[in-house]
């Protein structure tokens, strides 16, 4: 008998410690994956591009239902986990089904933050999650007029861009003075504000959302002031919260996410769990690079070749709208000690800012000319004495490395 391994979550983060476990012992355990989406695993950075037209659900699709079958490991799509038994070690999914586990892992994800405001339980009223939120935005964009894309982060401009393209009237309402103010600066979040609406998006900047209105469906947002305006459609994108709750009603130890040490273990050590649903040192993740990091760990201690420890690194970020150009990593606000090389020109709409700190590049924010991101980023892993290029830093690695 193989000891049994059951995943709970079929999203990237599983599913990638399962591809990592593979390669490492691929004949060591029975798999059990449960889902709470009727699909095999896709990707789900890629659903912007979905909602923009640049791609199909197919195309998303990381493991299809064959390779499920090809590694025999069985799939219970659209059932999700209600109930963790640890000292029974039993599962117990939402049409009844119990499966026993020697190991489990938790890859529970995320839920969107809805503003608890009156009127968010409307019809209308959705989050950009999954493919489902996808075709109800594609489906108001076939039947209505006016968006209205609560939160300017990443996730709300690729909503907005998308719906965009696919015809809709957009605004965007965020309740601080400048966009992704999680990674961008003010002057970069200025020139990218200016692309967007030359695009036609329109934004509405430190507004608080007072009450979505509406009699049968959402007519209408209204804002703390007073004002108002016209929404068949709002999508929530203002943040995420760790979906936690399967593993604290098992009793798992939780603080914001579920607790796990370096080999990305929980406080029983027969349950791991991986992705946005964890807290490893007190943060928690939401980037893809770290997930993967993680999924690399885990499946290495699955696999009984655990030797690998988790370290956190910096990330980088990206907007995927086509045509606009940002990449931002690291401490790109500064602070004590600490001095920017910035280098505009507004002509060709190129700003590039890096922050310093005894001699090592800590962080980074680049727009209209990205390429040398990569490289940046580079720099400020390895902690790299860039004094002698100095000079010549802003202009990139060409001229910098030579």
């Amino acid at each position: 008998m193989k000891p049994a391994l059951v995943v709970i979550g079929n999203g990237m983060a599983g599913m990638r410690t399962v591809e990592e476990l593979y390669k490492l012992a691929p004949d060591l355990y029975d798999i059990t994956v449960f889902g709470a989406e009727p699909y095999g695993n896709y990707n789900r950075i890629l659903l912007s591009p979905v909602l923009a037209g640049e791609k199909t659900v197919d195309d998303i699709m990381l493991n299809t239902r064959e390779w499920y079958d090809r590694h025999n490991i069985t799939l219970h799509a659209g059932d999700p986990v209600v109930h963790i038994d640890r000292s029974r070690r039993i599962v117990r999914a939402q049409s009844g089904k119990e499966v026993r586990y020697d190991r489990l892992l938790l890859a529970t994800g995320s839920k969107p933050f809805i503003i608890p405001v009156p009127g968010h339980q409307l019809p209308g009223v959705i989050a950009f999650r999954d493919i489902q939120d996808v075709e109800t935005m594609l489906d108001a964009a076939r039947n209505h007029r006016h968006a209205v894309v609560i939160g300017g982060g990443l996730l709300g401009l690729e909503a907005a861009n998308g719906l965009m393209r696919q015809g809709m009237e957009v605004t965007v309402v965020h309740v601080t003075d400048s966009l992704m103010n999680q990674q961008l600066d003010k002057p970069a979040a200025a020139l990218l504000q200016k692309a967007l609406e030359a695009r036609g998006l329109r934004f509405l900047l430190n507004a608080q959302t007072a009450e979505i209105t509406g009699p049968d469906r959402v007519t209408g947002v209204r804002f703390k002031d007073g004002s108002e305006i016209p929404a068949d459609l709002v999508v929530m994108t203002a943040g995420v919260r760790p979906n936690i709750e399967l593993a604290k009603a098992a009793g798992l130890h939780c603080d914001r996410a579920i607790v796990v040490d370096d080999t990305l273990q929980t406080y029983d050590p027969r349950v791991y769990a991986v992705g946005e649903c964890v807290q490893h040192r007190s943060a928690t993740f939401g980037l893809v690079a770290p997930i993967w990091d993680q999924a690399r760990v885990c499946g290495a201690h699955l696999a009984g070749a655990g030797h690998r420890r988790y370290v956190q690194q910096a990330s980088p970020t990206r907007l995927k709208v086509t045509g606009v150009d940002l990449y931002s990593v690291g401490d790109f606000i500064g602070g004590e000690g600490s001095e920017d090389l910035v280098l505009r020109d507004p002509r060709k709409g190129v700003y590039k800012r890096l922050v310093l700190k005894e001699g090592c590049i800590i962080g980074a924010v680049l727009y209209g000319d990205v390429k040398d991101g990569p490289w940046y980023f580079d720099l400020i892993q390895k902690k790299a004495d860039i004094t002698r290029m100095r000079q010549t830093l802003l202009f990139g690695e060409e001229l910098s490395a030579a």
